[in-house]
C-alpha cells in the first residue's frame, strides 16, 4: 500500500523509524515502537507496553491527541468488515470500566485485519 492508500482512507503500515522520531517524547525509555499503522494522518502505534492512538487534527495536523492504552486495559475488541452497501470497515476497542468502545473507521481493505492480528497478539502477552 502507498500513498494513494492513505488518500483513500485504507490502513497501510507506517515506516517505524520515522514513528519513532515522532513520540521519541512520550515514550519512555523501556518502551519500544513494535508495529505502527497510518490512517490517512492518524496513527495506530503498538509498543511493548501499550496501544498508543494518534489523532492529529485541524488543517494542519499540528494538534495532537495521544490516547495511550495499556494492554491489559483493553477487555475485548472487534471488527466489522465492509460490505456490499456499506463501504466502511470498523474496529471497536472496549476498555475495562468503559462501556463505550473507541472507534475506528477504515475503507473497505484487507489491512483491518492486520491491525486486528496485532491487536490480538498484544493483548494476548
Amino acid at each position: 500500500m502507498g500513498i494513494l492508500d492513505g488518500l483513500m482512507g485504507n490502513v497501510s503500515e507506517a515506516n517505524i523509524e520515522e514513528v519513532k522520531k515522532e513520540l521519541e517524547k512520550i515514550v519512555t525509555e523501556e518502551e519500544r515502537v513494535e508495529k505502527a499503522y497510518k490512517l490517512i494522518r492518524d496513527l495506530i502505534v503498538f509498543t511493548n507496553k501499550r496501544l498508543i492512538l494518534i489523532d492529529k487534527q485541524g488543517v494542519t495536523g499540528k494538534k495532537v491527541e495521544y490516547h495511550s492504552i495499556p494492554y491489559k486495559s483493553i477487555t475485548h475488541f472487534s471488527v466489522e468488515t465492509a460490505g456490499t452497501f456499506d463501504l466502511d470497515a470498523e474496529l471497536k476497542i472496549w476498555i475495562s470500566s468503559n462501556s463505550q468502545p473507541i472507534m475506528k473507521q477504515f475503507k473497505k481493505d484487507k489491512s483491518i485485519y492486520d491491525v486486528q492480528k496485532a491487536l490480538a497478539t498484544y493483548v494476548a502477552k
